[in-house]
């Protein structure tokens, strides 16, 4: 394996868990400061932190699914998929820069929601924000790398024109 290689696995794997550990690091210290649905106020009904546990995936989907369905599609599918992913931009290396960040985001994001799921059996929740035109519900910081990710992958597949994930996939079928 060439340096560069191992430089550039080395990049995506720090990537991954700088992602996990800001989204573990804020999570823990809302669950010993945030009492559950305590609301505070940081920016007026701006910007709220609070604290709920979600057990299900996103807006609460699939929180009232048999155990072993649960168990099924919210803990061993994401780590299916989540090790695909993983593996693709570690032995890929025609993907844009943008697309191997992005990506980085999505995994470190998605791990650490289903560290929370698998370790705690729920997903802490705590901030939420009100903009006027844009108001959100409950997240955290997994949800906020899943989504700054998937907007970077989205804008690399539609405007880098080095290969992304599904310009490769496309030319494959």
């Amino acid at each position: 394996m060439k340096i560069t290689q191992k430089i550039r696995i080395a990049a995506i794997l720090s990537l991954v868990l700088l992602n996990i550990s800001c989204d573990q690091i804020s999570k823990t210290v809302v669950r010993k400061t945030i009492e559950p649905y305590e609301r505070i106020e940081v920016f007026k009904d701006n910007f709220v932190l609070t604290k709920v546990e979600n057990t299900g995936a996103a807006y609460s989907m699939g929180s009232d699914l048999a155990p072993v369905l649960k168990i099924l599609l919210l803990q061993i599918l994401p780590v299916i998929v989540l090790f695909i992913l993983l593996w693709q931009i570690l032995i890929k290396t025609n993907y844009s820069k943008e697309t191997i960040i992005g990506f980085t985001f999505i995994i470190g994001g998605g791990i650490g929601n289903l560290f929370d799921r698998i370790v705690y059996g729920s997903v802490t929740d705590f901030l939420i924000l009100d903009l006027g035109i844009l108001k959100t519900e409950i997240f955290n910081m997994a949800d906020v790398s899943i989504m700054f990710g998937s907007l970077l992958v989205l804008i690399s597949a539609l405007f880098t024109k080095k290969d992304s994930f599904f310009r490769e996939k496309q030319r494959e079928l």
